[in-house]
């Protein structure tokens, strides 16, 4: 592995996550066991997230490092799994610029300002350029911080970096909320591509500049997650939005870390996804990992993929349905077994963490 751009103290460089499980798998090689971690599996399913967090607003807790790397550790804790994925939002390189945007509960994002036209994307806020320290570079600091603890204390479980894709941080912007549909979002790439374009630009180098400040600071892998781009078609995903999230993992690409990219609902874009400068695809609950082993040609280790629902099911069902990903997931070239969405907010940990005992058991 060619590693020279990373730091000597780095875990992958010094040793202690360079053979993890993960790791290996990501690189299409031979793990000692299947490894598992899962979306949002550091938050609001856990009681000791909800006290740690107690008083705190979430972009709050993101930004304030010794809490963040607490948040970021639990779960590993608690399940024994093989990565922790860092504690953040994608909204927070938004805040770190200095984008009006808050988080509000049972909404989600909002957005003072949304973005319609081509001087609301010169209003935004300069990001500068990789390794000036502007305001953007320096506003970054809490999340190097943050990581730096949580490594240290993980010691050989790798540290997975984390981003919003450029799609889903422009619908967002756009919208100025959540949507159902990503109208607008689909609307303003058609209607005034030049515009679009330029909203895709500047989140995609702050979503890069996002994931290479992870890395740097300790970070073993990175995923970005594109929450809607299964709203699109894979035209208009591969002519409007791929070369955003291309911009974003290349910024990570001569580090030589594994990127992870998932989108949910996106099978139709699987052999987009890798095409964007993945190594490692997730892949959502609706697509049997065997048939996207095939449709990628067993070009890219998968991750995934049981359904968040099956949570809730009898045991036994759960169990069934757990030993189906993994007999599913023995088809592609590396695998890490994961939910095919997010961990549910209900979630019972004693019920997650009987999956993380039969995946190390039986994988």
């Amino acid at each position: 592995m060619s590693s020279a751009a990373l730091p000597a103290s780095h875990p992958l460089v010094d040793g202690r996550t360079a053979a993890a499980p993960l790791v290996a798998a990501l690189r299409r090689q031979k793990p000692s066991h299947r490894p598992v971690w899962f979306m949002r599996q550091a938050g609001r399913s856990l009681p000791e997230y909800m006290e740690a967090r107690a008083g705190t607003s979430m972009l709050e807790a993101c930004l304030t490092p010794g809490l963040a790397s607490e948040i970021t550790l639990q779960p590993v804790r608690r399940y024994g799994v093989d990565a922790a994925i860092f504690f953040s939002d994608i909204v927070v390189p938004m805040r770190i610029a200095g984008v009006p945007v808050d988080i509000q509960p049972g909404v989600g994002p909002v957005f003072a300002r949304p973005i319609r036209s081509m001087a609301d994307i010169e209003a935004l806020p300069d990001l500068g350029v990789t390794g000036d320290r502007g305001s953007f570079d320096t506003g970054l600091d809490a999340v190097r911080e943050a990581v730096k603890l949580t490594v240290e204390e993980l010691e050989t479980t790798p540290l997975i970096g984390f981003a919003g894709a450029p799609f889903t941080l422009a619908a967002y912007m756009v919208d100025g909320r959540p949507s159902r549909d990503h109208l607008g979002a689909r609307e303003l790439m058609h209607t005034a591509p030049d515009v679009w374009e330029a909203l895709v630009r500047w989140t995609s180098k702050a979503a890069g500049l996002f994931l290479r400040a992870q890395v740097l600071a300790g970070a073993s892998a990175v995923q970005l997650f594109d929450s809607w781009a299964g709203s699109l078609s894979e035209a208009d995903y591969e002519t409007h939005c791929a070369g955003g999230s291309r911009a974003a993992l290349t910024a990570v690409a001569d580090l030589d870390v594994p990127r992870i990219h998932f989108a949910a609902n996106a099978g139709h874009l699987l052999d987009a996804l890798g095409a964007a400068g993945a190594t490692a695809l997730g892949v959502d609950y609706r697509m049997p990992l065997d048939a996207a082993a095939r449709v990628t040609g067993g070009a890219f280790a998968l991750q995934g993929n049981i359904d968040p629902a099956m949570l809730s099911a009898p045991v036994a069902t759960l169990m069934r349905h757990v030993q189906d990903v993994l007999d599913r997931g023995s088809e592609a070239p590396g695998h890490v077994v994961n939910l095919g969405h997010g961990m549910p907010p209900h979630a019972d940990p004693e019920v997650v963490k009987r999956i993380v005992d039969l995946v190390h058991e039986r994988g």
